[in-house]
C-alpha cells in the first residue's frame, strides 16, 4: 500500500484472491466506483479498480490468475462496460460475467452481442450505425411490441481509434495531452484538464491560483456552449423549431467567444501541462464578462419562452425516466444523475480548480426529459455566476509548482458537461506507460438504454437528445 498525500491518492496492491473482497469492502465503506481498466504486464494482464470517497481516490491493483478474475457486475453493474472492454482489448476473462458480450469486438453474430427477446409479439428495429445526419456511428437495436420499447441494445465503438494505446511511449509532459484532448471535441477542455491533473499529480506539482482560475473559466466556457447546444437539441427532439434555433444561436455566440479567447471554437490547445497557454488582461476580462452577461440575459429570456410553452412541456414530462435507483446502480454521472436525484458534482471535490464554496444544483429528481432540461438550465445559472466572480480580475499566466513527491501514477477527475471524467496516467520514466480515459459519456451510455425501456419508439430521439452523449468519447 502507498499513499500520495498531495492528492490523497492511495494505491492498494492486492493478490487475485482478494480482488472481489477488497471491492466489496470499498463499496461497503461508501466509496464510489470511478472505473476499471486493464494493463499488459508480463505474462498475464493486471487490472486496476478506481474508487472515490470525497477528495480521496483509491486504486486497487490486482494481478490476474492466468488472465482471469472474478466479475464485479453483480456487485457493481456500472462495471459492465469496463469488464467487457478489458476482455476485448487485453484478454481478461471475468468469471461469473456471463455472457461476457463483446464491446469493442463487433461479432457479426447478433446472438453474441444482443439480449435475446422471445415471444410471438416482439420484433426488432435496427437503427444505424449510419444515420441520416452528421452524427457519428452508433447502432441501436430496439426490441419492441407495438411501439413500446421492451429493451435496447447499444453497439458503439465503430471507430475505436486506439488513442490510449497510441499514447504509450509518448513524452508524458508534452505529447500525451494531445491524445486525451482529441478523444472528443465536445469535451476537449475537460479531457485535457483531467490529463494535466493526472500528470501533475504524478509529478508532485500543484497549480497556483492563476492556473486554477484560467482552467476553471475554460471548463465553464465548455459547459456553457454544450448546455446551450443540448437545450437546442431537446427542442429539436419535440419539433419545436423556434426553440431549437434560438438556443442554437446562443450556442453559436458562446463558441465565437471561445474563438476570440483561445483561437478555436472548441477551445483546442487551450490547456497545457503545468502551465497556461492563455492569459487575459483586465480590459479583456471585463469585455468577456460583459459579453457573457448579455448572453445570460438572452438565455433567461429564451428559457422563459420555453418554460411557459405548455405544448412543449407536455412532450417532456414523464418521458425517458431514469430513476434514482437506476442511476445509482448504473453509475450515472453529470446532469443526468443530478436530474434523477443523485446530488454528486465533481466540482465540489476539485481542490486543483477554483470551485470554492461550490453548491450542487438539482431542481428536480423526476429523472425524465423535463428534469434533464431543467437541470441544464439551472447549471447555466451557476456557470454564469462563476464567470462573474472569476472574470472580475485579470487571468494571469499560471503554473503548477512542486509541492509533493514524485510517483509513477497520477489521476485527474473533472466534471465535464456530461459528467465526471477520469484520466489515469501511469508513467514509465518520462513517458506514458498507460493512459486510461473514462469520460462522462462512456459512463452514461448504459443509462440511455435504461431510460428508453417502456417508452414509445418515436420518443427515443428525444430521450437520446436529453442525454446528448458523445460517441467519440467511447471511440477513443
Amino acid at each position: 500500500m502507498s499513499v500520495t498525500a498531495l492528492d490523497a491518492l492511495r494505491v492498494d496492491e492486492l493478490d487475485a484472491g482478494s480482488w472481489r473482497a477488497s471491492v466489496e469492502a470499498k463499496l461497503a465503506s461508501g466509496a464510489r466506483f470511478l472505473g476499471l481498466y486493464a494493463v499488459a504486464e508480463g505474462d498475464a494482464p493486471e487490472v486496476r479498480g478506481l474508487f472515490a470517497d470525497g477528495d480521496r481516490t483509491t486504486v486497487l491493483r490486482s494481478p490476474t490468475r492466468a488472465g482471469r478474475l472474478p466479475t464485479l457486475v453483480d456487485l457493481l453493474p456500472a462495471a459492465d462496460w469496463d469488464e467487457r472492454e478489458a476482455h476485448d482489448a487485453y484478454g481478461v476473462a471475468f468469471d461469473g460475467h456471463e455472457p461476457l458480450r463483446p464491446l469493442l469486438d463487433h461479432d457479426p453474430d447478433l446472438a453474441r452481442w444482443s439480449v435475446p427477446v422471445r415471444g410471438h409479439d416482439p420484433y426488432q428495429v435496427a437503427v444505424g450505425p449510419i444515420h441520416a445526419g452528421v452524427i457519428e456511428s452508433g447502432h441501436f437495436r430496439f426490441h419492441v411490441v407495438g411501439e413500446r420499447i421492451l429493451h435496447l441494445d447499444l453497439r458503439l465503438f465503430y471507430k475505436h481509434r486506439g488513442l490510449e494505446q497510441a499514447a504509450e511511449g509518448s513524452d508524458a509532459a508534452r505529447e500525451g495531452i494531445r491524445y486525451a484532448q482529441r478523444a472528443c471535441a465536445g469535451c476537449a477542455v475537460a479531457n485535457s484538464v483531467a490529463y494535466a491533473q493526472a500528470y501533475e499529480s504524478a509529478a508532485g506539482l500543484w497549480p497556483d491560483g492563476a492556473l486554477a482560475d484560467i482552467r476553471t473559466v475554460l471548463l465553464e466556457l465548455e459547459r456553457l456552449w454544450n448546455h446551450l447546444n443540448d437545450i437546442s437539441a431537446i427542442c429539436a427532439g419535440v419539433g419545436f423549431a423556434a426553440g431549437a434555433m434560438a438556443f442554437a444561436s446562443l450556442k453559436e455566440r458562446a463558441q465565437r467567444l471561445n474563438e476570440r479567447l483561445a483561437g478555436h471554437r472548441f477551445l483546442f490547445d487551450s490547456i497545457a501541462v503545468a502551465r497556461s497557454p492563455l492569459s487575459l488582461e483586465r480590459d479583456d476580462a471585463r469585455t468577456l464578462r460583459e459579453d457573457l452577461r448579455e448572453l445570460r440575459a438572452d438565455t433567461a429570456r429564451y428559457w422563459r419562452e420555453l418554460q411557459f410553452n405548455s405544448s412543449v412541456q407536455a412532450r417532456l414530462t414523464g418521458v425517458g425516466t431514469l430513476t434514482g435507483e437506476q442511476a445509482l446502480k448504473l453509475g450515472t454521472v453529470g446532469p443526468a444523475a443530478r436530474a434523477a436525484g443523485i446530488r454528486h458534482d465533481r466540482r465540489r471535490h476539485s481542490p486543483r480548480l477554483s470551485y470554492a464554496d461550490f453548491a450542487v444544483v438539482a431542481p428536480s429528481s423526476a429523472g425524465d426529459v423535463a428534469a434533464r432540461l431543467e437541470q441544464r438550465v439551472a447549471e447555466l445559472e451557476t456557470t454564469f455566476d462563476l464567470f462573474d466572480t472569476l472574470l472580475a480580475r485579470p487571468l494571469r499566466d499560471g503554473v503548477a509548482e512542486p509541492q509533493g513527491d514524485l510517483s509513477s501514477l497520477g489521476i485527474g477527475c473533472v466534471e465535464s458537461p456530461r459528467g465526471e471524467t477520469v484520466c489515469v496516467l501511469e508513467l514509465d520514466g518520462d513517458r506514458v506507460g498507460r493512459l486510461h480515459l473514462r469520460t462522462g459519456s462512456y459512463a452514461n451510455w448504459p443509462s440511455v438504454a435504461a431510460a428508453a425501456t417502456d417508452n414509445f419508439l418515436p420518443d427515443f430521439p428525444l430521450i437520446n437528445k436529453s442525454f446528448e452523449l458523445c460517441y467519440a468519447c467511447s471511440d477513443r
